[in-house]
């Protein structure tokens, strides 16, 4: 009896030893737990993040002397060790307005306090999606206000950020670059593969930021990064899951999600799953009258037909269905060492180019079908994090990344019986090793090295959809490989108690090796290779006179290295014109400059503005080219104009982003963001263009009000006019695509949309959100898009936690 109590005993201090190492952070208000709580300490050097209870492991932290607790709309809190113990583990964070403390990711591979950075980043959290209702990925980063959202088909949704898009942006999920080396300079639509409802965190990160991610990140970054398996802090199995259901009226979607969690004190799981139906997206009924969709073609015994549109509102064909599948799993063997293997998997259905079946020749349509086949991105990643006090690093992440990624297109010009299938493959392989090691009380390293290696496979097929005849077909892309070999650094430096200073430099040695078919077009080479340098900088001060205000300066270079699609593409960019390969491509080079300042007055106001000036060197541009000694060439039966990637322009774009935040007597709060931008770019002739990825003037107004569980919104995003004098030259040729003005000239006229949007916790488990948008019925065209945005629709959403 006595060995039986003893060993009781024994096993009670157990469990409080073991519990005394676990920390609870819950709301000051509501006493309901924080997720996603994030806590670091300089010394020891350790990070960790709460789970959806508001629970973290505390191990790595013990005898610290400061413990910092962040999390956004929270006022921050610093604690030492020895005060938690008193506090027996659980503290309290008093809600704030406005918050300089912010931890985020995206500006150093590493989480750093948003008062340390020297360029802008935007944040998205998952309280703010679940609100927001994003359809795709896209539409998550457009939600910030501080990005442009373009859409050529309604499966599709490229970003413009401060003149920049497409192959001049960077998408990272989890730390893995999925830009690939068929990345174009048109719009692209690989960011809806990541699926909306599995991202933990969303960070956008403004101006170049080659030094840490490499080759195409001019423009900015965008960083997603997904659930993490939560850890159990005690010997009880954690589970946990979550089911969402949505449906939204503008395109009759129908959405289900479910993510599970389970977990031990060393191992974990999640799992998550999403399927997507979207129909025909119907567009509102006042606006101009271009845009409407008043007739389309069918095939009717063998011959295509124009028919006339029942619902002139209805854009038919958009529709289209997606899945995502995530898996991970988790090993944490010891405090020290944290081990995690990632799967994702998306594709989509078949979904039309709707701005392409826009077009019109000799008064029918171009195209009878112009449509992309599924879209699929697979993804394995392990990665590794050790911590340790060793010489060479505090911290160090490994990740090794394989990707797939298939995409196609398919096209059959008006009553001719030829389709062509044009398919593209790509394995793409990264190793990506980051350190970081404080070198003394004011003074870090931040450094790693990248390799990255894709593959690109291209074919093409001509059918006759009457006689079912196959035959070899022009392949887009050469069959080819892109290499890329980087090493990087970054050093931080406290100059005082008020300023730092940071410092970054990337060599990259980046190789094209590429076999080109000459069997369809009369080449004058089969074969052409690549191998060049490049060295890139930056340098960052940041000065905070108060805890309420930051000043922050940082000059920076970019590059984006040639691709397979830039050197090796056959397509045609536009009627009339046939684009060829260039084998003498260089890298293009950007030199920016940032200033920006955040102040927050008295809790009630927080006021933040950048502004910043970029010129683009050797900018890789379309330009007039010669095969063979001539400018024309056959091209699928037509004669076309032969064109090329050259490095040929300089290109400049500066601007301002103002955000605006205003707490609001008995619970209202006031949101603003504006972003206005201009570029120019060379032409031939040395005269001056609009840049093309320039968006107008565009911003968010939101006006919220919170009470306890409830929270309801309206607000009204918006968009200067692009008026012909302003449109790039290539974007005048597109009539197709814009509103018509008195000149008869296209242009792209002002809009703006007024949405409500409401979501109210009915318990833990239960919350529920719906949303009204475009009130009014506007119908209205973003600048450079083919698909006119959604009519006014209604949202309804059910969220269940158990």
């Amino acid at each position: 009896m006595k060995i039986r109590i003893l060993l009781t005993f024994v096993l009670a201090m157990g469990q409080w030893v073991l519990g005394a190492q676990v920390i609870t952070v819950l709301d000051a208000e509501t006493r309901s737990p924080l997720p996603y709580v994030s806590i670091s300490s300089y010394q020891p050097r350790a990070t960790s993040l709460t789970d959806e209870r508001g629970r973290a492991d505390l191990t790595s932290f013990k005898e610290a002397d400061s413990i910092f607790f962040n999390i956004l709309g929270h006022q921050p809190k610093v604690l030492s060790y020895s005060v938690l113990q008193s506090k027996k583990y659980t503290i309290l964070l008093k809600p704030s307005n406005f918050n300089l403390e912010e931890v985020v990711i995206s500006a150093s591979r590493w989480a750093q306090s948003r008062r340390e950075l020297s360029q802008r980043v935007s944040t998205i959290r998952p309280t703010e999606i679940t609100m927001q209702n994003p359809q795709t990925a896209a539409d998550l980063v457009g939600i910030s206000g501080e990005v442009f959202i373009q859409k050529s088909q309604q499966g599709g949704g490229s970003p413009m950020i401060r003149g920049f898009a497409t192959n001049r942006l960077l998408i990272a999920v989890d730390g893995v670059r999925m830009n690939n080396a068929i990345f174009r300079s048109g719009n692209l639509q690989n960011i809806i593969s990541i699926d909306p409802f599995a991202i933990q965190s969303a960070e956008v990160l403004f101006g170049p930021g080659s030094v840490n991610y490499g080759s195409d990140a001019i423009g900015g970054a965008m960083l997603f990064t997904t659930l993490l398996p939560a850890l159990s802090d005690d010997s009880i199995m954690l589970f946990k899951g979550n089911v969402v259901s949505r449906y939204s009226s503008a395109n009759n979607e129908r959405t289900m999600h479910i993510d599970l969690q389970m977990g031990g004190m060393k191992w974990a799981s999640v799992t998550s799953f999403s399927f997507n139906q979207f129909e025909n997206l119907r567009m509102g009924s006042n606006g101009p009258e271009e845009y409407l969709r008043k007739e389309y073609v069918v095939r009717v015994d063998s011959l295509d037909r124009v028919v006339t549109n029942p619902n002139p509102l209805v854009q038919n064909p958009t529709g289209y269905s997606q899945q995502n599948l995530m898996q991970k799993f988790r090993y944490r063997p010891s405090e020290h060492l944290d081990l995690e293997y990632a799967f994702h998997y998306s594709t989509t259905s078949d979904y039309s180019r709707y701005d392409r079946l826009l077009r019109y020749r000799s008064g029918l349509p171009r195209s009878a079908e112009w449509f992309y086949g599924p879209q699929v991105w697979m993804m394995n990643s392990v990665k590794a994090t050790h911590s340790g006090d060793s010489f060479l690093y505090d911290q160090l992440q490994f990740t090794f990344a394989s990707q797939f990624f298939e995409e196609s297109r398919h096209d059959r010009d008006f009553n001719k019986n030829t389709l062509r299938h044009r398919i593209e493959k790509v394995d793409a392989y990264s190793i990506n090793l980051d350190m970081n090691k404080r070198m003394s009380v004011s003074s870090k390293l931040l450094y790693g090295v990248e390799a990255v290696l894709n593959k690109v496979a291209s074919t093409g097929t001509d059918e006759n959809i009457k006689t079912g005849e196959t035959l070899p077909g022009p392949a887009r892309y050469p069959q080819s490989d892109w290499s890329s070999y980087a090493v990087f650094a970054n050093y931080q430096y406290q100059l005082s108690a008020r300023s730092m200073m940071q410092a970054g430099l990337r060599y990259t040695r980046f190789a094209i090796n590429a076999d080109f078919d000459t069997t369809f077009y009369p080449l004058p080479f089969s074969t052409a290779t690549l191998n060049k340098g490049s060295l890139n900088g930056s340098i960052g001060f940041v000065f905070n006179p108060v805890q309420s205000f930051t000043f922050s300066m940082n000059l920076s270079t970019g590059f984006r290295a040639p691709n397979i699609d830039d050197m090796g593409k056959i397509f045609d960019s536009e009627p009339g014109t046939v684009m060829i390969p260039n084998p003498d491509l260089r890298a293009e080079y950007a030199y920016n400059a940032d200033l920006g300042i955040a102040k927050v007055f008295g809790d009630v106001v927080k006021f933040n503005l950048s502004a910043f000036y970029t010129i683009l060197n050797d900018a890789m541009v379309r330009r007039i080219f010669q095969l063979n000694g001539m400018d024309s060439m056959l091209y699928n039966g037509e004669m076309s104009r032969v064109l090329a990637i050259q490095n040929a322009a300089r290109a400049d774009v500066y601007g301002v982003q103002a955000g605006l935040e205003v707490k609001l007597p008995k619970g209202f709060s006031l949101y603003s963001h504006l972003s206005w931008q201009k570029g120019e770019e060379e032409l031939d002739d040395g005269s001056k263009s609009p840049l093309r990825h320039a968006a107008p003037t565009f911003g968010l107004t939101r006006l919220r009000f919170s009470a306890g569980k409830v929270q309801v919104e309206l607000n009204t995003q918006y968009s200067a006019e692009k008026s012909f004098e302003d449109m790039p030259e290539e974007e005048k040729g597109k009539d197709y695509m814009y509103a018509i003005d008195d000149n008869g000239n296209p242009f792209s006229p002002a809009w703006y949309t007024l949405n409500l949007k409401a979501m109210v916790m009915a318990s833990d488990k239960l919350t529920f959100s719906a949303g009204i948008e475009n009130l009014t019925d506007q119908r209205y065209k973003p600048y450079s898009s083919g698909l006119v945005a959604s009519g006014r629709n209604v949202i309804f959403s059910i969220q269940y936690r158990f």
